[in-house]
């Protein structure tokens, strides 16, 4: 794209340099969720028709946009900015776990969803937080993990199939 935008395009390279320079001096995180915005509080912390005694914790802001287009949760956020990788020097500090901690001792938070990746590094961040939240009276799940919808068995990699195994429900 940068080639291309250098090679034909300069004005269109402008524009978007514009574009970005705007957002970066508008976008800043919601003070509650820790996600981008442009105001003190995202239009999803200020809404009325969340559900304040659960939280969603996710890795990206991306992340958040894909369970709000999914339609499937109404209950609150919060984005960690990415997750524990110590060989990348990002502990718990760099991820507002203070912030996370201070949120569930404030609101009435009865359900901590661990919905970080299903990486090496979002296993990690899910089980760090879990013992954060040991010591709270809050209930404290993860996100399911396995066969995904449409999803063929011959095509599965060991580990998805060994989790669906695992984690199989009765019907």
């Amino acid at each position: 794209m940068a080639f291309h935008l250098l090679e034909r395009d300069r004005d269109g390279a402008r524009s978007i340099a514009d574009a970005l320079n705007e957002t970066l001096s508008k976008v800043t995180r919601c003070r509650r969720c820790n996600t981008f915005s442009e105001k003190e509080l995202c239009d999803i912390c200020a809404s009325p028709r969340r559900d304040p005694d659960t939280i969603c914790v996710l890795e990206t802001p991306a992340d958040l946009e894909s369970v709000e287009m999914a339609g499937v949760y109404r209950g609150m956020y919060f984005v960690l900015m990415g997750h524990l990788s110590p060989l990348d020097g990002i502990g718990p500090e760099e991820l507002a776990l203070d912030r996370l901690m201070e949120l569930i001792g404030e609101d009435s938070v009865k359900e901590v969803i661990l919905a970080s990746n299903l990486t090496a590094e979002g296993e990690a961040t899910a089980e760090y937080i879990h013992q954060l939240l040991a010591d709270h009276s809050v209930k404290v799940t993860r996100i399911a993990r396995g066969v995904p919808v449409g999803g063929e068995i011959e095509y599965l990699d060991h580990g998805t199939l060994s989790q669906a195994f695992a984690e199989r429900r009765i019907i």
